[in-house]
């Protein structure tokens, strides 16, 4: 038997251990490989979103291969931990260090070269099927099969470089071992694990810091940062101190400890949490990043199809007093014409509107409107006029969203414009009208009052905004991509975008299809990058759980000798690995949640995140259940092979 052959039967004898790691990169490799496939489709360059498409699956593979990269780092790692025995029993029948290190270099190259071949194979089986889905995910013109060299080459040169640099990179963790280490170094007595007093209440304040730097202002990127790095650093020192340190009280409680089994499974708790901390934090990290991604896309989806259902107006058109009314009348002709080309009725109504300062001074901006303009405006959408207003009275109209975001303060409102403040009293109402702010606050005052603030806001350097309104009655339904609002939406905004115009008109059909695409394409990447980091997190439980086997078996067989039953053991081994399973899932949703809600307004959304983030998190906990079944049903079958 030459070197090649023994390395080929030593992964061959090692197929329980290698297969979830062989079936992860395979999979890695797969992912790598379609989104190769959709990058170099020879149609996507001339397709709408052609551009940001390629660019946001060009980021996507980048993702993955970084993620591959580590993962395979990692894997590899714990193998060569676990196989220390074989390697110093191999060294005293005399291989010489330079044959096992060729040793695990073939093997880790054969691993890899199958991972390559079978995730390049199931791609191209698949690569049809994910063109079709991602197009309708997506909402892009069918995209045909073709051929994809270049896919080809791209992930078998990229992944042969990754296992290549790794094989010869990981020759170092066991380089300048002695014997005696390398025979006894999974078997070596382990210590009574030990919270650190200092790293227990660093790790306290770390989480905390991280809470206040999202939650104890209004966020920035600078409290963004601060919050990912002590919210990083802290969920280490959870699972490598906070959680030892419960167990041990756990272990102190005879309520809780002295009953059935559950000495048993708090003690081995306490060495599993401590060995697996590393783990653990990865796992939980992958998940969190997973939750918040999905979160993320989901609310901004919620987002979307919020303001397009709270937006009345179809179109509006906005100039400045400043702008050109010449151009202005010619644009206005224009879209009146095409609306009338398309056969639709529509009802039309202006607003113009001033600013306060308010914004400038880091509070909520709050758009004037006349009272006279309002009650047109009233009259063409068919909602309640204002009653005849004094000169401090004002009504202030919010969207539902505003409003629940920031409700209003008392009953009297002060108005900064240009260098003067006003006070107003004013009553609060919810309606739609409320669009025409953008921050969704408008504020009807007497026409003399507005008219009075209209010349001392341009006396100051400010504009008037001169809003025109289309209304189209519509089915009250999320627009398609071949809906009639939605065409002639996509039309105006072009026309509206070239050329010379007087001012600058919105399309909300418009606005809402090219959101929606975007948010589908984070969405359809989403998707796979969480299919791999779920199936990464699976596996590294797996391989953690695999190099522990040996030693699990050989206690649960010494328990079973003085009395310890098959379904004892169960128990404890079950309560054990699902510990490891779920307490990441439950640590990530918890932080997730935290994170999401403080990003979210910090990019001025109003969607609440719960339901996302808890979405996002059923989904990775039902497949971390499956995973679960299957790591325990083996995990258990190994081990009651060594009952007594």
């Amino acid at each position: 038997m030459n070197f090649p052959q023994f390395a080929f039967n030593n992964v061959r004898r090692n197929a329980r251990a290698y297969v979830a790691y062989l079936l992860s990169s395979s999979f890695m490799v797969m992912i790598f490989f379609t989104y190769a496939v959709f990058v170099y489709h020879p149609k996507i360059a001339n397709s709408e979103m052609g551009s940001m498409t390629r660019i946001g699956m060009s980021i996507a593979t980048a993702i993955v291969y970084v993620f591959a990269f580590f993962f395979v780092m990692y894997s590899i790692s714990v193998f060569l931990k676990s196989r220390n025995r074989e390697f110093g029993i191999l060294t005293i029948l005399g291989a010489e260090s330079r044959q096992i290190n060729l040793l695990i270099f073939l093997e880790n190259i054969l691993i890899g070269a199958v991972a390559i071949l079978t995730g390049i194979a199931a791609g191209l089986m698949l690569s049809k099927v994910f063109l079709l889905v991602s197009t309708r995910m997506i909402d892009m013109d069918d995209l045909p099969f073709y051929w994809p060299a270049k896919a080809i080459l791209l992930t078998a040169g990229a992944f042969i470089l990754l296992f290549l640099f790794i094989s010869m990179f990981t020759l170092m963790f066991i380089r300048k071992r002695q014997v005696l280490d390398l025979l006894t170094g999974s078997s070596k007595p382990k210590k009574e694990p030990k919270a650190n007093v200092f790293t227990f209440l660093l790790g306290i304040a770390l989480l905390s810091t991280g809470y206040w730097a999202l939650h104890g202002k209004k966020l920035d990127e600078i409290g963004l940062m601060i919050a990912a790095v002590t919210g990083i650093a802290g969920t280490y020192f959870f699972y490598s101190q906070l959680s030892v340190w419960v167990v041990k009280k756990l272990q102190r409680s005879r309520s809780a400890a002295w009953k059935g089994t559950n000495l048993l499974w708090i003690s081995e708790m306490s060495y599993k949490l401590k060995d697996n901390a590393r783990m653990l934090f990865l796992v939980t990290v992958v998940v969190a990043l997973a939750c918040m991604s999905t979160g993320f896309v989901l609310a901004s989806q919620q987002s979307i199809r919020d303001s397009y259902m709270s937006n009345p107006f179809n179109f509006r058109y906005t100039t400045y007093s400043d702008g050109d009314k010449t151009k202005a009348g010619d644009d206005l002709a224009y879209i009146e014409q095409s609306l009338r080309t398309e056969g639709m009725k529509y009802r039309v109504a202006k607003a113009d509107l001033i600013s306060d300062n308010s914004y400038a001074a880091g509070k909520e901006e709050t758009m004037l409107i006349s009272q006279s303009q309002f009650n047109r405006l009233a009259s063409v959408m068919n909602i309640d006029p204002v009653d005849q207003l004094g000169e401090t009275e004002s009504v202030m109209i919010q969207s539902p969203e505003t409003e629940r975001k920031y409700p209003p303060q008392g009953n009297t409102l002060n108005v900064r414009i240009a260098e003067s403040t006003y006070p107003f009293q004013f009553v609060s109402r919810t309606d739609r009208a409320a669009s025409l702010s953008y921050r969704g606050k408008l504020l009807v005052v007497q026409d003399e009052v507005f008219e009075r603030l209209e010349q001392e806001h341009q006396a100051g350097g400010g504009y008037v905004q001169n809003n025109t309104v289309f209304m189209v009655p519509d089915s009250g339904k999320l627009p398609g991509k071949e809906d009639a609002e939605t065409k002639l939406g996509v039309e105006l905004t072009e026309w509206s975008r070239s050329g010379d115009h007087g001012g600058l008109l919105q399309s909300r059909a418009e606005n809402y299809y090219t959101f929606k695409q975007t948010f589908s394409l984070f969405s359809f990447i989403g998707v796979f990058i969480a299919l791999i980091f779920s199936v990464s997190s699976a596996s590294f439980l797996y391989f953690k759980l695999h190099t522990e086997l040996t030693a699990d078996a050989v206690m649960y067989r010494s328990l079973s000798k003085i009395g310890l039953s098959s379904r004892e053991m169960n128990v404890s081994a079950t309560i054990q690995i699902a510990v490891l399973f779920f307490i990441p899932i439950a640590v990530a949703t918890l932080q997730s949640l935290v994170v999401l809600g403080p990003v979210m307004e910090m990019m001025n959304s109003m969607s609440p995140v719960y339901v996302p983030v808890l979405t996002a998190s059923a989904a990775f906990l039902a497949v971390q259940a499956v995973y679960f079944l299957i790591v325990r049903a083996r995990y258990i079958k190994a081990v009651n092979k060594t009952m007594v």
